[in-house]
C-alpha cells in the first residue's frame, strides 16, 4: 500500500469528524435510548445549544410537549432497521420558538453488524413552511375573492332578470287594458276594472323605482332625514292602519301590543313608517293563511325596541347573515314566490342607521317564522310633538325656554356615557347662564368632581364599567368626611319605581327619568340651587 494512501486511512476519522463539523445542516449522534452522544456546530446553530449543554441529555429536550410520543416510535423503527428519510416535524429551539425541520434518522451499526446507535441528519425548512403557508394564505384569500366575485355577478344577474320582470309584468297588464280602452267596447264594469288595474301596477312601478332611487341615495350618501320629535306608537299604529285590508286578504291575524310610554324618538316620520311598512308587508307576505304576525313596542332602557314576528316561511341559516344585502333574496330568480327587488330590507336598514339605531334578524329555520328588532335612540330630552315640521339642523338655542335666574352662574356638571346627550344638556343649561362641564364616564366624571367643585351632578344611571349608582356613592363617601353633600340629579332611561327608590337610596336628590322637557330639567335644577351648602 503506498505511503500516501496508508496515511489518508489513518487520518480518516478526523476527515470524517471535519467533515461533520462543516456541514451546513446539524448532524447529531444518540442512542437507541434517545440520549445524545455527538453535536455539530449545525446543530448548535440551529437549536441554539451549545454541545456541552445536551450531549448526555435526551432528544426530548427539542421536542415539543404536544408530540409526547414522537421520539420512541422513531427509536422503535430504527431498532427495526428502518432508515426514515424526508421526515417533516416540528422541533423547538432552546428559547422555546418552534421550527421546521426536515430529518433524516438512520442505524449506527457496529463491526458486526449490530445496531447500536442512531445517525440523525436534520434540515432547517422553517423558511420554506413560512413561503408554503404564505402561498397557500394567498391561493386561498384568491378563491374567496373568486367566490365573492362569482357570488356578486351572480346577484347582479339576478337582479337585471328580477328587474326586467318586475318592470314588464305591470306592463303587461296596463298596455293590454288601455288597447282595450282605445278601442272601445268596454261596459262601464270593464272600465272600472280596467282603471283599477292600471292604477294599481302603475303605483306598484312607482314604488320600484322609488326603491331603486333609494338605495341608489344610499350607495350615494345622499339620504336625507326631515327629522322631529315623534311618538313611535303612532308611527307603528299608522303602518299598521294601512296594511290591515292586505292582512285581511291574506287571511292573517295582526296582533300589536304598543307601550305609549315608549317615546318618543327624534326621527323622520315618513321613513321610520317606511321601516315599520316594510316589515310588517314582509311578514304578511311570507306568512300563510290562518298565520299571525306580532309587532311588539317597549322601552328597553335608554332605547326604544320595535319586534315584528311573524309564524311564516322563515328564513335559511345560510341566507341570514345576507339578508339586509342589496338584491339579495331567499328564492331563486325563476321559482319566486313573492314579487320585489329585495331592495326593502336595505333600505329599511339604512333608514334605521340614519336614526342612530340598529335592526337585527333572527329565525330558526325555514317554516319556523322570523322575528326582526329594530332598536333607536330615546330622546334624551323631550320636544313637544307637534305637526309642525323642524328642520335636521334646528339647534337646541333655537328652542325657546323660560330660564330660572337661579340657573345663571350655576357650576354643573354633567355625566353620560352618550356624547350627544351631554352636548344636549349642555346646550340647554349654558341658555340659561349656567356653566357647565361634561364627562362620558364615572372616572372621569369622579376626577373632574374632585377638581372642579361643581354645586349640581347631573348623571346618568346605565354606563359602562362603572354605573351612576355606584359614582355617587363614590362622591358620596368622597364628601363625608368634608360635611358636605352636593345636590345630585339621576336623570336615566331607567324610569320603573324600584329603579327611582333605588336612585334614591344610592344617593341622588331626585330621580328623572329620560326623556325630559327643558324646561322641566331647568325647573329641576332650580330648585335643588336652594339645597346648595356655600360654606
Amino acid at each position: 500500500m503506498p505511503d500516501d494512501l496508508k496515511q489518508s486511512k489513518d487520518l480518516a476519522p478526523y476527515y470524517l469528524a471535519a467533515i461533520v463539523e462543516s456541514a451546513e445542516d446539524p448532524i447529531i449522534s444518540k442512542t437507541l435510548h434517545g440520549i445524545i452522544i455527538s453535536w455539530n456546530q449545525a446543530a448548535e446553530r440551529v437549536y441554539g445549544y451549545p454541545a456541552v449543554e445536551v450531549i448526555g441529555k435526551p432528544m426530548t429536550l427539542l421536542i415539543p410537549s404536544d408530540r409526547p410520543n414522537e421520539e420512541e416510535e422513531i427509536l422503535e423503527r430504527i431498532r427495526h432497521g428502518e432508515r426514515m428519510e424526508h421526515f417533516e416535524t416540528v422541533r423547538l429551539r432552546k428559547g422555546g420558538e418552534r421550527i421546521y425541520v426536515s430529518l433524516t434518522l438512520s442505524p449506527i451499526r457496529d463491526g458486526d453488524g449490530n445496531i447500536v446507535g442512531v445517525s440523525h441528519i436534520a434540515r432547517d425548512i422553517t423558511p420554506q413552511k413560512a413561503s408554503e403557508r404564505d402561498r397557500l394564505q394567498a391561493l386561498e384569500e384568491a378563491r374567496k375573492a373568486r367566490e365573492q366575485a362569482e357570488f356578486s355577478n351572480r346577484l347582479k344577474d339576478e337582479f337585471l332578470a328580477t328587474l326586467s320582470h318586475e318592470l314588464r309584468t305591470p306592463l303587461t297588464a296596463v298596455l293590454g287594458w288601455i288597447r282595450l280602452l282605445r278601442a272601445g267596447g268596454l261596459d262601464a264594469q270593464s272600465t272600472e276594472k280596467a282603471l283599477e288595474v292600471i292604477d294599481r301596477n302603475v303605483r306598484s312601478q312607482a314604488q320600484l323605482i322609488e326603491d331603486l332611487l333609494d338605495i341608489s341615495r344610499v350607495t350615494m350618501g345622499k339620504f336625507r332625514l326631515d327629522v322631529r320629535a315623534i311618538e313611535p306608537a303612532t308611527v307603528i299604529t299608522s303602518a299598521v292602519d294601512s296594511l290591515h285590508l292586505a292582512a285581511d286578504a291574506r287571511q292573517v291575524r295582526i296582533q300589536t301590543i304598543l307601550d305609549s310610554h315608549a317615546g318618543p324618538v327624534s326621527g323622520d316620520f315618513e321613513r321610520l313608517q317606511q321601516v315599520v311598512w316594510n316589515l310588517l308587508s314582509n311578514a304578511i307576505k311570507f306568512t300563510p293563511k290562518q298565520g299571525r304576525v306580532q309587532i311588539v313596542l317597549e322601552r328597553v332602557n335608554s332605547h326604544i325596541e320595535i319586534r315584528i314576528s311573524d309564524t311564516g316561511k322563515g328564513i335559511r341559516p345560510e341566507f341570514l347573515p345576507y339578508v339586509f344585502d342589496p338584491f339579495s333574496q331567499g328564492d331563486a330568480v325563476t321559482t319566486r314566490s313573492h314579487g320585489g327587488l329585495g331592495l326593502g330590507l336595505a333600505i329599511t336598514r339604512a333608514i334605521v342607521e340614519l336614526h342612530g339605531g340598529t335592526i337585527s334578524a333572527h329565525s330558526e329555520g325555514e317554516g319556523k317564522g322570523s322575528t326582526f328588532t329594530v332598536s333607536i335612540p330615546l330622546m334624551p330630552v323631550s320636544r313637544k310633538i307637534s305637526g309642525e315640521r323642524l328642520h335636521p339642523k334646528t339647534s337646541w338655542k333655537e328652542i325657546s325656554v323660560e330660564c330660572p335666574p337661579e340657573v345663571a352662574g350655576l357650576k354643573i356638571l354633567v355625566i353620560d356615557d352618550d356624547p350627544d346627550t351631554c352636548d344636549m344638556l349642555r346646550a340647554v343649561l349654558q341658555q340659561c347662564g349656567g356653566i357647565v362641564e361634561t364627562a362620558n364616564s364615572a372616572d372621569s366624571g369622579f376626577d373632574a368632581f374632585r377638581t372642579w367643585q361643581p354645586a349640581i351632578v347631573i348623571s346618568d344611571i346605565g354606563m359602562p364599567e362603572i354605573d351612576g349608582y355606584e359614582f355617587i356613592r363614590r362622591i358620596r363617601e368622597y364628601e363625608r368626611p368634608l360635611g358636605q353633600k352636593t345636590p345630585a340629579i339621576a336623570l336615566t332611561a331607567f324610569a320603573r319605581i324600584e329603579d327611582r327608590v333605588r336612585s334614591l337610596a344610592a344617593g341622588y336628590q331626585m330621580h328623572v327619568a329620560k326623556p325630559i322637557e327643558p324646561g322641566e330639567l331647568l325647573t329641576i335644577v332650580a330648585s335643588l340651587a336652594g339645597f346648595i351648602d356655600y360654606r
